[in-house]
């Protein structure tokens, strides 16, 4: 590019940077500086209010020395990788399913997409009546005669997670569904001819065709996925409240409570930072693969 041609390229579709301009100070002053200063502040003992009192990685041993943190992380580690899978597969076979051009498609996909407009305080009442011991599905079923079934999760320490998870696949599936047929749609109507004509089983061509052809949506997917888990909250608190005592503990919850009523902002910015650590490992090999892929080719 020639010099003379790079004022008409800097000039060029004006209106639009300048329309970005609010949105890009947004986000250098209120996500990058207010991500600064959550880590700068973690180094510190800071109480009720900020305070430079510097004591370096204390705040991060502290933190992985203590049970509840511990708890919350074993717990996003299970909630995340089931979530993950199940999301993922039984979006897909749903999506597979509705690709067939049953009747009443749109109808079926109203009713999955559906839960995914309710907010998750709402999902998580519901089913928290739902899981109730005494009138949600444990007593409709012991009503009926069976009296010896049980299924409690949300009051049994040793599975509440998977109660949570219950509630997170019946909210977010639809989405991933939505998705994932927005890609099987983009496929195009003569790799299945072929397959047919090749004799090749509908499974083996789902697995070894369409799959590998909807890669960028199952990245993107994953991202929505994973940033979901990291920050899974609103379920936790409308449930259970992270009880049977701490069973049901989660880092955003942890970090919640330590910095607006244990008073303790040092601990919370630390707790805070391993959370963006996490998003970081999330993002990174989305961006290598969305972005250094392309470089590639």
């Amino acid at each position: 590019m020639s010099k003379s041609e790079r004022p008409s390229q800097l000039f060029r579709n004006l209106n639009a940077k300048i329309a970005s301009i609010p949105m890009i100070f947004t986000a250098l002053v209120i996500f990058v500086g207010g991500t600064v200063w959550t880590v700068f502040y973690s180094f510190t003992n800071s109480k009720l209010l900020p305070r430079l009192h510097f004591v370096g990685l204390d705040q991060y041993y502290r933190l992985w020395a203590t049970p509840r943190w511990l708890i919350s992380i074993e717990n996003l580690l299970i909630y995340g990788v089931l979530s993950l899978v199940f999301s993922l597969v039984i979006g897909f076979l749903l999506a597979a399913l509705l690709d067939q051009k049953i009747r009443f498609e749109d109808t079926f996909r109203t009713i999955f997409l559906y839960p995914f407009a309710l907010s998750f305080i709402v999902t998580g009442l519901v089913w928290q009546w739902l899981l109730n011991p005494e009138f949600g599905i444990q007593g409709v079923v012991r009503s009926l005669g069976w009296t010896s079934f049980s299924f409690n999760p949300l009051y049994d320490s040793s599975i509440v997670i998977y109660g949570i998870l219950i509630a997170a696949l019946w909210q977010g599936t639809g989405l991933i569904m939505c998705l994932m047929l927005a890609g099987l749609r983009g496929i195009d109507e003569d790799i299945w001819k072929a397959a047919r004509v090749d004799g090749i089983p509908t499974w083996k061509t789902y697995l070894f065709i369409i799959i590998p052809m909807m890669r960028p949506v199952f990245i993107t997917t994953l991202v929505i996925v994973a940033s979901n888990i990291v920050r899974v909250y609103d379920l936790v608190v409308a449930q259970t409240s992270g009880g049977p005592g701490i069973a049901s503990e989660v880092p955003a919850k942890y970090v919640y409570d330590y910095m607006f009523f244990a008073q303790n902002l040092g601990q919370g910015f630390a707790a805070s930072t391993m959370m963006l650590l996490s998003v970081i490992i999330v993002i990174v090999p989305w961006a290598y693969l969305e972005f250094g892929g392309k470089k590639r080719v």
